[in-house]
């Protein structure tokens, strides 16, 4: 074989190997990570000294009937979105989340609730924030990006334009349940005992904040990603975080990936953390995986951000991390099989 040949030849292998590797110029994760439709989260869930067989058993059947509801979307080769709001609206729905119902209350005693969807076929947007009384903000987050020309509302004028365009109104009692109540009275007391001396509360993580969220890869190959929230148990002066933030909590781009994250919010908006693990994806080659540690595990992790993210990219492959005890999440296949984790890495 002549020179120039060899050289041909160990150029094509050189291309090849590269195609096969994928972004990052890493091999492709196991076989049942690179078929994912669908992951979901559900916060930062419970540390293992709160959880309870009784507990534990309720989320995993929470998440399970979550990605059934978005792959049911999907086997009937329904877009990304509808299957990100399906999913979505299961985890508002069940109390045991902070989102929807269930959600935390604020210092003046209210349930306030904010979510964002994301297209990543042509990066439309939607969001809504301080919602009191729509039952599934991401339902309403959905339809601030196709029936407006906006993408975040606020407040009360978020709820006039529920109503306009409608979606389910209730009375913001729906939103209450005594185990949030008793946090938040907890909270109150630790509060007003803390004007004597420093305040460390006794409430673990999960009660402070949390968040649940989705992301999807449909059969055309579009993706989104959803986000809700309610909050931080007794927060003040109408304090938003990541959630409704495009580029914050919640980010998708065909070709990339979509993510939906949840734990301090502060942080998460501060370093743009879901389009921040996009941007390392796309301009410096990263895998999803790689990304998402990057940011989560490195840069939020340094600064003292508590949080996780789910981040899905476009040929099906999932990355998790998060750099607390625990987070509720999982994950389904395209042959219908789901996988749930709470504490398991």
């Amino acid at each position: 074989m002549t020179y120039l040949s060899k050289l041909v030849c160990v150029f094509s292998i050189f291309l090849v190997g590269n195609w096969a590797m994928g972004a990052g110029g890493k091999v492709s994760q196991k076989i049942s990570d690179q078929n994912v439709v669908m992951a979901v989260h559900a916060g930062l869930g419970i540390e293992k000294s709160e959880m309870t067989p009784a507990i534990e058993k309720q989320f995993r059947e929470d998440i399970e009937k979550a990605l059934q509801a978005g792959y049911a979307v999907y086997a009937k080769k329904g877009g990304s979105l509808d299957m990100v709001e399906a999913a979505v609206k299961v985890m508002e729905d069940a109390p045991e989340f902070n989102a929807g119902k269930g959600a935390v209350f604020t210092h003046d005693g209210r349930n306030e609730l904010d979510a964002s969807i994301m297209s990543g076929k042509d990066l439309s947007a939607g969001a809504v924030a301080e919602v009191t009384t729509i039952k599934n903000p991401i339902a309403l987050a959905r339809l601030v990006m196709e029936k407006s020309p906006h993408v975040l509302l606020v407040g009360s004028g978020a709820e006039q334009f529920g109503s306009e365009v409608g979606v389910e109104i209730v009375d913001p009692s729906y939103f209450r349940t005594e185990q949030r109540y008793k946090e938040w009275q907890q909270m109150l007391k630790e509060e007003e005992k803390a004007k004597t001396g420093p305040r460390k509360s006794s409430l673990p993580p999960y009660h402070t904040w949390g968040t649940v969220g989705a992301v999807a890869l449909d059969t055309s190959g579009d993706l989104a990603a959803g986000t809700s929230t309610g909050g931080m148990t007794n927060k003040r002066y109408g304090r938003v975080g990541d959630s409704p933030i495009i580029g914050a909590g919640t980010y998708a781009e065909n070709g990339v990936a979509a993510i939906s994250c949840t734990g301090h919010g502060e942080f998460f908006i501060r370093y743009a953390v879901a389009h921040d693990i996009i941007s390392l994806m796309k301009y410096k080659g990263l895998s999803v995986q790689k990304a998402a540690d990057e940011v989560l595990l490195g840069k939020l992790k340094k600064v003292g951000g508590e949080g996780g993210a789910i981040a899905l990219d476009s040929h099906g492959r999932v990355a998790m991390p998060y750099n607390s005890e625990a987070m509720t999440r999982g994950y389904i296949t395209k042959d219908g099989k789901t996988h749930i984790f709470l504490y398991e890495k």
